[in-house]
């Protein structure tokens, strides 16, 4: 059998991987857009931004350890078109890839402010090259603007600040990380950034960018206010990259959307960041960002591709690092949730809490507790709530 994984990120590298511990010893390859060898993407908005890492320090695997898996990697090759019938991807130089079974792994594509493409100074921050300018940009500038309160924004003004800047953020939320958080761990996450001397200015929405001479001076809120900067990061949020599968004939709503298995049609599969897949616990669809669904969720996909009929029922799961604060959160929190706090004390800066809703737990949240987080982890339900 002939694989050909498209996106060869921690997904896309993960299912390799498992084809290859699983047995398989077809053709393998991996067609990616970008012209790296593999590497992680979390480190780039903390460490690798920071300057505490050099990239390759980032990087997924050694030469030795990816010529181990004796696979043909394809590199700074844009997929375009994919058959499926035939199972063949088409790349932007014109070059067909054919295997008896596609997996897409082609993860996201970071959401940009209306006009921000034409000014110099206004990043976004998704790949390797992206943080390296950022960081450019970054220890030659006093005055950073992010927009966007969610992970991202939020673990980009933490570094920056740690990097001595002067730092805003904005977004339409009212604190940081409040959609997916909710309002307890958010307004403490939001209270740390203060405290840190970020300047807030949340719950406005953003108008637009301002700029003199091709660079950007400032982002102005819809309050009329200008929040003035030498340089802007838009982390607004992101979408599956699938506008090259448009006309493909696959289901592409929230993603590609899949079965249990992760498959979106007979011999095509998808997994990581683009996949949207049915989970049957949960009885609805889910769609997971993070590394941790990367690397699980590929080791379904492989044994599927391989032959088994195997569902994936995740526990969902996320972190992030900010300051001195590590979030881990596993299930699926929520805004509307109660929040009860079963160890440590928020006012030590240390502790562990449930999540309810309708009487079940939904999730649990560690506080610079993970072990902790952990240990709670059996208690989350994961299947459809009851009804009152």
């Amino acid at each position: 059998m002939d694989v050909l994984i498209v996106g060869a990120s921690a997904a896309g590298l993960s299912t390799a991987e498992a084809l290859r511990r699983l047995g398989h010893d077809g053709r393998l390859t991996l067609l990616d857009a970008e012209p790296h060898l593999p590497y992680d993407r979390p480190p780039l908005s903390k460490q690798v931004l920071a300057g505490a890492w050099e990239p390759e320090r980032a990087r997924l695997r050694g030469q030795a350890q990816l010529d181990a898996l004796e696979a043909e990697f394809v590199r700074g090759e844009r997929a375009v078109s994919l058959d499926v019938a035939g199972r063949a991807v088409t790349t932007a130089s014109g070059r067909v890839l054919r295997a008896d079974a596609v997996v897409l792994a082609t993860g996201l594509t970071p959401c940009r402010l209306p006009g921000q493409g034409g000014l110099a100074g206004v990043h976004v921050l998704r790949g390797l090259d992206h943080a390296l300018t950022l960081r450019a940009h970054l220890t030659a500038g006093t005055r950073l603007v992010v927009v966007g309160e969610g992970v991202l924004g939020g673990e980009i003004a933490a570094t920056a600040r740690g990097l001595g800047l002067e730092v805003t953020l904005a977004g339409l939320g009212p604190a940081v990380l409040g959609d997916q958080l909710g309002p307890f761990v958010s307004g403490l996450l939001t209270r740390t950034h203060a405290g840190r001397g970020v300047r807030l200015r949340l719950g406005v929405a953003v108008e637009g960018l301002e700029g003199e001479g091709g660079r950007v001076t400032g982002v102005r809120l819809a309050t009329g206010e200008t929040l003035p900067a030498d340089v802007v990061v838009v982390a607004v949020g992101s979408r599956p990259a699938t506008g090259w599968l448009d006309g493909s004939g696959l289901a592409l709503g929230d993603g590609v959307e899949c079965d249990s298995r992760c498959r979106a049609a007979e011999g095509v599969y998808a997994v990581g960041d683009v996949a949207s897949f049915h989970h049957e616990e949960l009885g609805r669809r889910l769609r997971l960002e993070n590394r941790t669904n990367a690397t699980e969720q590929a080791q379904t996909v492989a044994a599927n591709v391989l032959g088994a009929d195997r569902p994936y029922t995740p526990i969902p799961y996320f972190w992030t690092d900010q300051y001195d604060v590590k979030i881990q959160a596993h299930g699926l929190p929520s805004p509307a949730a109660e929040v009860t706090v079963t160890e440590g004390d928020p006012e030590q800066h240390r502790f562990a809490a449930l999540y309810r809703e309708g009487g079940q737990v939904t999730a649990v949240l560690g506080w610079n507790m993970p072990k902790q987080a952990r240990l709670l982890r059996q208690q989350v339900l994961v299947q459809p709530l009851t009804t009152a």
